[in-house]
C-alpha cells in the first residue's frame, strides 16, 4: 500500500497578469474627459435656459429702500434774485471784464441795452417748451378703471384719468407719484408712458391728507424700448424759490395730458393747514381749472410743485396753485417704501416769539382744531391747547412736532404734554395717543 505521507504532485498553474495596454486606457480617459465636458455644457445650457423660470421660485425677498434726498434752505447770492431785479424788456449783450493787452492798457467793452424785439420773447418761449418736452418723458397717464352693472343689468367700465410722474425705479418696479382720487376704489390701474406703451399698475401706498399717491410698474414688464423713452423726474429745491421766477407747468393744467404751459411765480407767502401737516403753496399767473393737475418745473428742469386736484385750496382762482415740493418729500419717501403716513388730527400753528410776547402765549405748537373722530380728539386734547412735548422731546414749531410724527407708526403710542389755559392760567397737561392712519 502506498504511503500516506507520500507526496502528491499535481500540474501547477500560475496565472499571470495582462500586460497593460496603455492605448486604450488613455483612450477611455479621452473618452471619460470628453463625457465630463459635454455634460457640463449639457447642464450649463438648461441651467441657463430654466434660470429666469425657476429663479422667481427661489429670489429671496429684499426690502430695498427709496431714498429721497431732502431740502435745505440755500443762502447765496441767487436766491434772493427776483423778476423785480431784471429788467425783462431789455436785454444787453454780455459784459465781460476788462483785460489787459500787451501794454498794459485795460480793454473796455461798450455795452448797450437793447430792446427786446418778438423773435428774442420767441425763442425764449421755445427754450421753455424744450424744456417742457424733456421733462415730459417723466410724465405717464393713469388711468383707473371701474367695472359695474347698470339699471338693465349690463355690465359696464367706466375709467378716470390723471397725470403721474415718474419719481423712481428699483430693481422691481418703477414707482409712480399721482393723485389717489383717480384710483380709489377702482378694479383696475393702467399706466400709460409717453410711447403710448400701456402697463398694468399696483397701488403702494396713499396720504389721506394731501390725497397724493405712489403707484409701483414691475419693471420686467415694462419693454426695452420703453425704457429708453422714459425718464425719472428730478424732485429739486423749492425752499429757495423767489417771486417772479419762471416756471413750466406739466401734466394736464386744463385737464389734457401732456400740456405745456408757461408762466411766473406770482407769491410763495402762502401756506395751507391741512391735519398734522402746514404746507406752502406758490401761487402762479398760469391758467388752470379744478379738473388739473401736475407738477410745476423749473427752468432746469426740476419739480418744484404738484398741483393737485385734492389740495386746490384756492377754488374761486382760475390760476394754478401748486405745493412745494421740498415740503412733501418725507410723505413721498414713506410712500415709495410702502409706509403708511402716521396720523394724529390736529391743525396746528407754530408759535413764534413775535405771537408769544403779544399774546401771553408759551411758545409750541396752537392747536386750532382737532380733526372729529381722531386719536388727538379721542385722547382728549382740544382747540387752544399749546404742545410742548412729545415723548418727552420739546416741541418749539409745527417743523418739529412733523418730524416727531413721521418716526411713528400706526399703533404707537406717544405722550403729548400741552400748556391749557384756565382761571390761573396756563397749566402742564399730559395725555397718551395712540397713531393712526387717515383713510
Amino acid at each position: 500500500m502506498p504511503d500516506k505521507r507520500e507526496e502528491k504532485h499535481f500540474i501547477k498553474e500560475k496565472i499571470k497578469d495582462k500586460p497593460l495596454n496603455k492605448k486604450k486606457v488613455l483612450q477611455k480617459g479621452i473618452a471619460t474627459a470628453g463625457y465630463a465636458v459635454l455634460f457640463g455644457v449639457i447642464s450649463c445650457l438648461v441651467f441657463c435656459a430654466l434660470k429666469p423660470v425657476m429663479e422667481p421660485w427661489f429670489e429671496r425677498e429684499e426690502d430695498q429702500w427709496v431714498g429721497i434726498p431732502k431740502d435745505t434752505l440755500a443762502d447765496d447770492d441767487h436766491t434772493g434774485e427776483t423778476a423785480a431785479d431784471i429788467d425783462q424788456n431789455t436785454v444787453t449783450d454780455d459784459v465781460q471784464a476788462p483785460e489787459k493787452n500787451e501794454k498794459g492798457q485795460k480793454t473796455v467793452y461798450v455795452t448797450e441795452k437793447k430792446d427786446m424785439t418778438l423773435d428774442d420773447y420767441q425763442k425764449l418761449q421755445n427754450q421753455l417748451y424744450q424744456i417742457g418736452s424733456h421733462v415730459n418723458k417723466s410724465i405717464v397717464t393713469v388711468t383707473g378703471v371701474k367695472e359695474g352693472v347698470d339699471i338693465f343689468d349690463s355690465p359696464y367700465e367706466a375709467s378716470g384719468q390723471a397725470s403721474g410722474l415718474i419719481i423712481g425705479k428699483s430693481t422691481k418696479e418703477l414707482l409712480i407719484l399721482t393723485e389717489n382720487q383717480v384710483i380709489k376704489d377702482v378694479n383696475a390701474i393702467r399706466v400709460t408712458f409717453i410711447n403710448d406703451d400701456t402697463q398694468d399698475a399696483k397701488l403702494k401706498k396713499y396720504d389721506g391728507n394731501t390725497g397724493i399717491a405712489v403707484l409701483g410698474v414691475p419693471v420686467q414688464k415694462i419693454p426695452k424700448s420703453t425704457m429708453s423713452q422714459i425718464e425719472t423726474a428730478v424732485l429739486g429745491n423749492s425752499l429757495n424759490l423767489r417771486q417772479g421766477k419762471m416756471v413750466i407747468a406739466l401734466g394736464s393744467p386744463l385737464g389734457t395730458n401732456y400740456s405745456i404751459l408757461t408762466g411766473n411765480i406770482t407769491s410763495v407767502t402762502n401756506k395751507i393747514t391741512t391735519e398734522d401737516r402746514n404746507y406752502t403753496v406758490f401761487t402762479t399767473n398760469i391758467v388752470s381749472n379744478t379738473k388739473g393737475n401736475g407738477v410745476l418745473v423749473n427752468t432746469d428742469g426740476e419739480v418744484i410743485g404738484l398741483f393737485l386736484q385734492s389740495s386746490n385750496i384756492q377754488k374761486e382762482q382760475n390760476t394754478l396753485t401748486a405745493v412745494s415740493i421740498s415740503e412733501l418729500k418725507d410723505i413721498i419717501e414713506l410712500l415709495s417704501n410702502g409706509l403708511n403716513i402716521p396720523y394724529i388730527g390736529i391743525k396746528g400753528s407754530t408759535v413764534t416769539d413775535a405771537i408769544s410776547q403779544e399774546y401771553d402765549i408759551p411758545k409750541g405748537v396752537y392747536i386750532k382744531e382737532t380733526a372729529a373722530d381722531s386719536p388727538a380728539m379721542i385722547s382728549g386734547l382740544q382747540t387752544g391747547d399749546v404742545i410742548a412735548a412729545v415723548n418727552k422731546k420739546e416741541i418749539l414749531s409745527m417743523k418739529d412736532y412733523q418730524q416727531i410724527l413721521l418716526t411713528l407708526k400706526k399703533g404707537d403710542e406717544v405722550k403729548i404734554t400741552v400748556n391749557r389755559q384756565s382761571a390761573e392760567g396756563y397749566k402742564k397737561f399730559s395725555c397718551t395717543v395712540e397713531a393712526g392712519v387717515l383713510r
